[in-house]
């Protein structure tokens, strides 16, 4: 027998299939004529074909195209006789994203609460707390929310988190935040260069805020989506304010599998960092997407 069968199972990043329709191609990586085609079908269930050509090693090159994720692709060897299973996990495009559903202010977690009753945020002159949040675009929320969950997760070995030494924004944009904290942040991550956690990164990218100099910049160490903080520090206060970012470090082409061709833009986006905490660090920033 020198044919094989195929299964193809769609789930998005949180595990679930998708609500989506998918087309599907699978072409013969040695022997060009023979290709394998689905159209319009439903993402909410496998994806059976049959009788797929096994010569010349049985390599196909299987590629997704669907209404609302990034397109994927990945390479997939049938054997002669045997049905072979893969799962394509489907990145959002954040083109085609909805709507965004966001927790309500007090449904923040309390130590997010606190920061932003304390902040006085550029460019929204006077508004603090739930009028703060509320004022919020969905680009400059999605970015909030990413980083805290990013920074509550990164734990220094006495168990307190990034997060806890903040207090207070100064700017808050799609794909970072600039914030006020406590000088012992620096010790804490200086420290922890000895255990792993973070280490020390170029930081000549990130501006200096208005009578503020450029310090040192570190990264945590997780091949996708590590948080950068930027420290800068005024040598006459000796006041620290710091830029927070998440990575992509390629993570949603390498993750998801996506088309090389697909990724555009040089800015991360902060529904594609979403998309990276849910599936590589399982943390969930606490919003939704709907395409």
């Amino acid at each position: 027998m020198t044919t094989g069968n195929l299964i193809l199972d769609f789930v998005n990043a949180s595990g679930r299939r998708p609500n989506d329709r998918v087309d599907v191609t699978a072409q013969h990586l040695q022997l060009s004529s023979h290709r394998a085609d689905a159209r319009n079908k439903s993402a909410t269930s496998r994806l059976r074909i049959n009788a797929m050509n096994c010569h010349n090693g049985g390599r196909y090159q299987v590629r997704v195209f669907s209404l609302h994720h990034r397109p994927a692709s990945a390479i997939v060897s049938l054997l002669p006789g045997k049905t072979v299973q893969h799962t394509f996990v489907l990145a959002v495009d954040p083109a085609r994203v909805q709507n965004a559903l966001f927790p309500a202010y007090h449904g923040l977690p309390d130590d997010l609460q606190q920061v932003l009753e304390g902040s006085d945020v550029e460019g929204h002159a006077a508004l603090r707390g739930q009028a703060l949040y509320d004022a919020l675009d969905d680009l400059r929320k999605a970015g909030l929310l990413n980083v805290h969950t990013k920074m509550r997760h990164t734990l220094f070995p006495g168990g307190r988190d990034a997060f806890s030494f903040v207090s207070s924004l100064t700017r808050i944009r799609g794909d970072r935040f600039f914030a006020r904290v406590d000088s012992t942040l620096r010790d804490e991550v200086k420290n922890s260069l000895a255990t792993g956690l973070f280490c020390e990164v170029p930081g000549t990218l990130h501006t200096p805020p208005p009578g503020f100099s450029r310090a040192d910049s570190f990264k945590t160490r997780e091949p996708y989506g590590n948080l950068q903080i930027t420290f800068f520090v005024n040598p006459q206060t000796l006041e620290f304010i710091v830029d927070v970012d998440i990575d992509d470090a390629q993570g949603i082409e390498h993750l998801f599998d996506v088309l090389g061709h697909a990724i555009t833009g040089d800015q991360t986006h902060p529904y594609d960092i979403h998309q990276i905490l849910l599936q590589d660090q399982k943390l969930d920033p606490g919003y939704e997407l709907i395409v």
